[in-house]
């Protein structure tokens, strides 16, 4: 591959990253050009992606030890350790990206009229968290990955802390963001021990100090085979450094006051992009490093996301709060991930992909609809809402559609999302799949209570002083805004191979290097058991 195309992958890091400090600088100048440097900044952040899809390279031969990348970029870093600056892309890593770089455009755009006080700092925070991600997706030297991983947390925190919906004395927000930043901060510290462990057997059992992501797959897989007690305990830590952020239930406590009091644009960083950093580490490294620790370990998972997905719509159905309501939604959908991530075959994988892009456009959507009703009616308690589907036609029509949207209203993305991996899981996990399936219902109910109570009935008494004069519907930046999530949950629900083509050779990987090593130990779990029976 020519060098100019590797050079693509340091810059879908570095153009937010600089972006995002000359934000910072101009601030001085004028409060207005950070909007606009930051707006750039994605743009050719998502131009740059759309260049790597049509250089295309997204096949898969099978056999292969590791995923093919379609562009790669290395060079050393700190060599005594064995670390370098490598950047790869596959068509998993690619799709992510792409979701990045497009929900980072809509949070600069969502934040134009919200944001009033240090505009170029506030950018500068956004944009380095959305670089960060961006490197998570692409770092597959694994230090490189855990650096991403833990520097995205930081300028999050700086956006719920200072541009939060604050409480009394702003307490609220920085509660909720030291929160955030705990939960975070301890489950990183949890995965690094894995990784460091990772690292300490390889030089061991090589001689050679490397991050790298075929030498440490190498020999997590030989750890998986030869020493199962060892692999099981790594996969755990990198597994609960990924379920927090996912979030997995009981890990998901920071989730909803986060959700609550971040600004608009944080709250479509974090559902729309960060929590699918968490379902990409699964996929990228729990799944292929730990194939038989993970089969073992998938009736658990499983069960917490059936746990999750019944939790967080019994939550969110108890909410008064338009955001909470929302956080507790993303939780429940979350569920599915684990059962999709666990059934462990392309079916499942490829609808994960398509619920992790669908949801991604529909929370984002929906986030977004959050911050235009309260810049409207001042409050995001759904008690005083009502009756203003009358005044705001084009809200009224956008809301309803975002959340079909997340219900799985078929027609758009989610429902394929659903439907694939509820397909792809019935034949292992029957009794699962059905009581997933069954938790759809509920989906409909929040759904429904949200629309009713947000759109429909007699103004409150409280909020009448609002609706004498005659609300002002949404703008053309704030339609421009819905218009680009709708568009792609239709495409991505009527005609979704154009996504699953370009994903289909990693998950192909990543599901042949999982299914053999599932049957194997279902067949060992067999002899066990029959063994016990003429025992007994």
């Amino acid at each position: 591959m020519e060098s100019s195309n590797n050079l693509i992958l340091p810059a879908l890091i570095l153009v937010p990253f600089i972006a995002g400090f000359i934000c910072w600088l101009v601030d001085k100048v004028d409060q207005h050009l950070p909007r606009y440097i930051a707006l750039l900044g994605m743009v050719v952040t998502l131009g740059l992606t759309i260049m790597l899809w049509n250089q295309g390279g997204f096949n898969y031969q099978l056999g292969q030890a590791v995923p093919t990348w379609a562009a790669e970029f290395n060079i050393p870093w700190i060599t005594t350790l064995g670390i370098n600056i490598h950047l790869a892309v596959d068509g998993l890593s690619l799709l992510m990206v792409g979701l990045t770089a497009l929900l980072g455009i809509l949070a600069v755009g969502c934040s134009w009229g919200e944001i009033q006080k240090n505009v170029g700092f506030f950018h500068l925070n956004l944009l380095w968290s959305l670089g960060g991600v961006i490197g998570v997706f692409i770092a597959i030297d694994m230090f490189l990955f855990f650096f991403f991983w833990e520097m995205m947390l930081v300028p999050i925190y700086f956006l719920i802390a200072l541009w939060g919906h604050s409480g009394s004395a702003g307490k609220s927000r920085v509660y909720a963001a030291t929160k955030f930043f705990i939960y975070t901060q301890v489950a990183g510290l949890i995965m690094l021990i894995g990784i460091l462990g990772l690292v300490v057997v390889g030089m061991q059992a090589t001689g050679k100090i490397s991050f790298g992501y075929d030498h440490l797959l190498m020999v997590a897989n030989y750890i998986d085979i030869n020493n199962p007690a060892l692999a099981y305990g790594f996969m755990l830590c990198l597994f609960i450094g990924f379920a927090v952020k996912l979030p997995v239930f009981p890990m998901h406590g920071w989730l909803p006051d986060a959700h609550a009091q971040a600004p608009t644009a944080g709250s479509v960083d974090l559902a729309g992009i960060l929590i699918k950093t968490a379902a990409y580490g699964l996929l990228r490294f729990v799944i292929p490093f730990f194939p038989v620790a993970s089969a073992q370990f998938a009736d658990i998972a499983i069960i917490l996301g059936l746990i999750g997905i019944f939790y967080g719509a019994w939550c969110a159905f108890q909410q008064t709060d338009m955001k909470r309501l929302l956080a507790y939604t993303s939780i429940s959908h979350m569920g599915f991930v684990l059962l999709a991530l666990y059934a462990g075959n392309i079916l499942t994988f490829q609808g994960l992909m398509i619920m992790m892009l669908a949801h991604g456009l529909s929370s984002a959507a929906l986030f977004i609809m959050c911050g235009q009703v309260y810049e409207r009616v001042h409050t995001r308690d759904m008690r005083l809402m009502g009756g203003i589907r009358g005044q705001l036609p084009y809200l009224a029509f956008f809301l309803m559609f975002f959340v079909s949207a997340l219900v799985g209203i078929p027609g758009l993305g989610n429902f394929i999302g659903e439907f694939l991996i509820l397909m792809g899981s019935f034949d292992k996990f029957p009794v699962f799949t059905i009581l997933a399936a069954v938790s759809l219902v509920f989906a409909g109910l929040y759904g429904l209570i949200l629309i009713h109570r947000t759109l429909f009935g007699t103004p409150n008494e409280e909020q009448k002083a609002h609706y004498k004069n005659p609300l002002k519907d949404l703008s053309l930046r704030e339609v421009g805004l819905l218009m680009v999530c709708a568009i792609g949950l239709l495409w991505l629900g009527l005609y979704p191979q154009s996504f699953l083509d370009i994903s289909q050779s990693s998950m192909a990987w990543i599901a042949n290097s999982y299914i053999p090593v599932q049957e194997a130990v279902d067949t060992i779990q067999q002899v066990v058991t029959q063994q016990n029976v003429e025992m007994q």
